[in-house]
């Protein structure tokens, strides 16, 4: 009997099977990646719509009129308590990478800072409460460029489309 033939079929028929668990195992892994992706997506999407709605919270908390300044520290602290921010910072330090993490987490004090100065009495747009939200604005500037690092887009070129004037140029 030729084996020849019998062979070079085995042969082909185990390259076949090879060729096609190693293209099923890329493919897998490809969508791990997408996934992964995706799940850093809405981690960061929920962190910066929780510091966004979190920092506003705590101005107009600030701005309004309260019967004692014992009452409105307790209105803003729970505020802080009440945002998420410690369960959004949680998922930060679970998903993201360091430099997100390190800058996740600096606006985050940035937030405390300014929800602090505001339980001392601060009032908003004081020269005080100025330099804290600078400071916010900074640092939430440089969280979202690493994010959006993390997830491969490019960086932003304008922040703001440009106003027109009266004859629209």
């Amino acid at each position: 009997m030729d084996w020849l033939p019998l062979l070079s079929t085995l042969a082909g028929a185990a390259i076949g099977i090879v060729a096609t668990l190693i293209a099923d195992r890329n493919r897998w892994k490809h969508e791990d990646v997408k996934e992964a992706r995706r799940l850093r997506l809405d981690v960061y999407t929920q962190y910066t719509n929780t510091v966004k709605v979190l920092g506003e919270t705590l101005r107009a908390l600030a701005e309004r009129e309260h019967p004692s300044d014992g009452e409105r520290a307790l209105a803003l602290r729970q505020a802080f308590r009440d945002s998420d921010i410690a369960i959004a910072s949680e998922q930060m330090w679970l998903i993201a990478p360091q430099p997100v993490v390190k800058a996740s987490n600096s606006v985050f004090h940035c937030l405390r800072r300014i929800c602090d100065g505001y339980v001392d009495g601060s009032a908003v747009s004081s020269p005080e409460d100025r330099a804290r939200w600078e400071a916010r604005g900074k640092a939430a500037a440089k969280m979202r460029k690493l994010m959006r690092e993390d997830l491969g887009f490019g960086p932003l070129t304008e922040r703001h489309t440009p106003l027109l004037n009266d004859d629209n140029s």
